[in-house]
């Protein structure tokens, strides 16, 4: 069994190529990934890279996966300590980080400098992890 932590672009993608995590392997995010995956698509559809229809399916997708999310005291406070050792102006990216280290076996992000960031505070994985997990 895996435990992936996933960041909202990695949820997207996952929706986009209709990838199922196999049962015994289980997702887990912070609260924020479904608002940060609604805003991304939002984006996307303004920009006219998506039509409405097709990415009212993916949050639809998005919403039927089987996540664990998860905004508890701990990892919250982990985010903060996370976003001041890495001298972030921001707590959202540390927040994916703070539940990685805490319910996690890796990280999978799309963003290539956060998971170069991170290393060595979370394992990272790439996103072709979800094929190679079964």
């Amino acid at each position: 069994m895996t435990r992936f932590a996933i960041d909202a672009l990695t949820a997207i993608r996952l929706a986009r190529e209709e990838i199922t995590v196999p049962d015994g392997h289980h997702l887990v995010a912070p609260n924020l990934l479904r608002s940060q995956a609604l805003s991304s698509l939002y984006q996307d559809v303004r920009r006219g890279m998506l039509s409405e229809r097709e990415a009212r399916t993916l949050l639809d997708r998005i919403t039927t996966m089987r996540i664990r999310l998860l905004g508890d005291r701990v990892s919250r406070a982990l985010a903060w300590r996370i976003a001041e050792q890495l001298d972030w102006d921001d707590t959202t990216n540390a927040e994916y980080v703070a539940v990685a280290k805490l319910q996690a076996d890796v990280f999978v992000t799309l963003d290539a400098d956060l998971a170069r960031q991170v290393e060595g505070i979370v394992t990272t994985a790439p996103f072709e992890a979800f094929a190679t997990s079964s």
